[in-house]
């Protein structure tokens, strides 16, 4: 652990004007309030938030980082408050500390309701300040060195996965690739641990059989470049165990065939010099096609600019190389910490592009599983880079394609979108994209999202909006039935309602605005008396549940046809009691009757249309559906549960098609009239098993 005078020493060694006074008060204010605790490893507690200082006196940054490591767990773990720290340290640390600062009531929730709620405050709190970020990836790459003393296995487990899953994909998204690689090499070591030893087994007998193999490529790589006058550092690095075991995974292969286990880094004094190296390479060693990348005139989304290429060395050896400036190494190891180092002036504010996606994530994502499933996406993808026509430049995970493309521009393109032109040819808007390529998007005011766009985006963000979107148009089809439906349970009332009637139902039920009360009614979350009860207290006192309909006590008549004459229901529309109706007679047949908006009505222009009603005691009828579910298990069982609450038989179900991950069927029920079809649909709007549901 750095003794206190060290850690003033390692921050006055880059920062002479730093505060020495104040430093030396925040030691000595973490150490009193951590007092006699103790970690797991049986140290004393305040060790941790020293070495995480420490850590951030590595990455060279300013002094209200260095003392937020040193504060960032005061005020979860002691008696220490954010007023406390800002009296004596300032509103700068104590909005920092309190960004870092693990909420205790987060540790009582179900553990993916923790991690997407922990996820969420550090989000928006990182999106103020990216040093909270900075402070929050020390605290873990600590904690994670130290993880083996904890006890239970399932703790370290669901602290390592956690590990893999956001922090190390959030390092490597601000370019901190250190902290990356490290905190990856010990989430696996806990993992996966047959497969670690077996892997760094294996390194271990590479390094023993190398011969020196590492160093006489490196000089060789050194001379060649030195002859054609380049001064250049060369050296070899060993590819990290978990970075060789996804590789094999991903690819399929063994350990014998990953070809690029060593690595090599050329460190040049000049962009230019990157490219003369570049070509010298390539001219002296056969270069493989496809695996050359130039992140410097294309930089990575994270701010990462190298050369990258794989050449054929002798006995056919396959060498990877990197090439960078020096300072270039410098940023690619620490990334954005690198820009907030005490003597820049430009430091970055954090609102960087793919962090404001993380946080439009965060507005849209509708529960803990969809947050994590987004941010997992958004932080950790391969990349492709595409041109608006105009030639702005936009970074999407592979398998991107013009929907995610929309998105990426702006939320309110993705909402519109239409249709798409890639590279002047217009495509489906499934069409994955790929580098280099011009998307322009044909955009519609009037145009919205659609579902089946789900089952080919790939970017969270995109997903969120999707969901979002889909989730309100359906909320509000919910509330209109759910109008309608108040309108017929208004005139059982023995009282005139108006609006202040329905405000004061609508306190009574808790809830607040009368649009929630018509979603509830739509969604057959109140019954008729609860509304009665809510618009007129004590109005329900003798008041009966309709007694449970029979389809068997079907009795249809119709009114406007001369009695005697055959009638239809027309199987094009399925009409039920409450539609408005009209019949359709040719000379010989069966008078049919059509809903009045049914698109089968324009055949029959030719024929007599005669304006029909329901008879007054009319009920019981067959209407038709069509309804989408999510194809996973029990969604089916879900649904039928859905039909047997609301008392109405299926007569056939059909599966229509399958569009993964959904599955639409066309389904035909026995229902009283169209209020009992409408709350039929409400309840299967409603439900989290049914991504669409329409009447046919």
């Amino acid at each position: 652990m750095l003794r206190q005078y060290e850690l003033v020493e390692k921050v006055l060694e880059y920062d002479p004007d730093a505060d020495e006074a104040m430093l030396n008060r925040a030691y000595v204010y973490t150490v009193q309030k951590h007092g006699t605790q103790k970690r797991a490893s049986g140290d004393p507690y305040f060790s941790h938030p020293v070495e995480v200082a420490g850590l951030m006196t590595d990455l060279k940054l300013d002094m209200a980082t260095i003392i937020t490591a040193l504060l960032h767990d005061t005020v979860e773990d002691t008696l220490a408050t954010i007023d406390d720290i800002e009296a004596h340290f300032g509103p700068e640390v104590a909005r920092l500390v309190d960004g870092v600062t693990k909420l205790s009531k987060i540790e009582a929730m179900p553990e993916n309701e923790r991690a997407a709620e922990n996820l969420r405050k550090f989000l928006l709190a990182m999106s103020e300040d990216i040093r909270v970020l900075l402070v929050k990836l020390a605290d873990r790459l600590h904690n994670m060195r130290t993880l083996h003393f904890i006890k239970s296995p399932e703790k370290r487990q669901r602290i390592a996965r956690e590990t893999m899953d956001i922090y190390a994909p959030l390092a490597e998204r601000v370019g901190m690739y250190e902290y990356m690689h490290e905190m990856q090499a010990l989430a696996f070591r806990q993992l996966e641990p047959e497969a670690y030893a077996t892997i760094a087994g294996r390194l271990d007998q590479l390094r023993s059989q190398d011969g020196g193999q590492v160093d006489a490529i490196a000089l060789t790589v050194k001379q060649r470049l030195a002859e054609a006058g380049l001064q250049v550092e060369v050296y070899g690095r060993e590819k990290h165990p978990f970075s060789i075991w996804h590789k094999m995974a991903e690819r399929h292969v063994s350990f014998e065939q990953v070809t690029d286990i060593m690595a090599f880094r050329v460190l040049t004094e000049s962009e230019e010099d990157c490219y003369r190296a570049l070509g010298i390479l390539h001219t002296t060693w056969q270069f493989l096609p496809g695996k050359f990348k130039d992140y410097i005139s294309t930089p990575k989304s994270n701010g990462y600019r190298s050369l990258h290429t794989s050449l054929m060395y002798e006995n056919s050896m396959r060498v990877e190389v990197q090439i960078r400036t020096r300072e270039m190494h410098r940023r690619n190891e620490f990334g954005l910490a690198a820009h907030w180092a005490y003597k820049q002036g430009d430091r970055p504010d954090g609102e960087v592009g793919w962090l404001r996606d993380l946080i439009e994530i965060v507005d849209a994502s509708h529960d803990a599983e969809e947050l994590l499933e987004h941010t997992r996406m958004a932080i950790y993808q391969d990349r492709i880079f595409a041109f608006t026509p105009k030639g702005a430049l936009f970074q999407l995970p592979k398998g991107a394609t013009a929907v995610d493309f929309a998105f990426a521009v702006h939320t309110n393109l993705g909402l519109q979108t239409a249709g798409v032109k890639i590279n002047g040819r217009h495509v489906p808007l499934r069409t994955p994209l790929g580098n280099g390529d011009v998307v322009e998007i044909i955009k519609n005011p009037h145009a919205a999202p659609q579902l089946s766009w789900l089952g080919f985006v790939v970017t969270g963000k995109a997903r969120a909006a999707i969901r979002r979107s889909v989730r309100m148009k359906e909320h509000a089809e919910v509330a209109a039935i759910g109008s309608k439906l108040f309108d017929e349970i208004a005139v059982r009332v023995p009282a005139r309602i108006g609006k202040k009637a329905i405000r004061a139902a609508v306190e009574r039920l808790g809830m607040d605005e009368p649009d929630d009360l018509m979603y509830a009614i739509g969604a057959a979350k109140l019954s008729d008396r609860e509304v009665m009860e809510a618009l007129v207290p004590g109005c329900t006192a003798d008041f009966k549940e309709d007694e449970q309909w029979s389809q068997r006590e079907r009795a249809i008549s119709i009114r406007g046809l001369t009695p005697g004459v055959a009638f239809e229901l027309a199987p094009c529309c399925h009409p039920v009691p409450g539609d408005r109706i009209v019949g359709i007679r040719r000379k010989g047949e069966t008078v049919l009757v059509h809903a009045i908006d049914c698109l089968m009505l324009a055949s029959g222009v030719d024929s007599d249309w005669i304006d029909l009603a329901w008879g007054n005691r009319s009920v019981g009828a067959v209407g038709q559906l069509s309804v989408t579910i999510y194809d996973r298990l029990g969604t089916l069982a879900e649904m039928a549960g859905i039909f047997a609450q609301n008392k109405a038989n299926v007569t056939t179900l059909m599966q229509a098609h399958i569009d993964h991950p959904f599955v639409t069927y066309d389904i035909e029920v026995e229902v009283k009239d169209v209020a009992h079809l409408n709350r039929i649909l409400s309840a299967l709007r409603a439900s989290d098993a049914v991504a669409q549901a329409d009447r046919q």
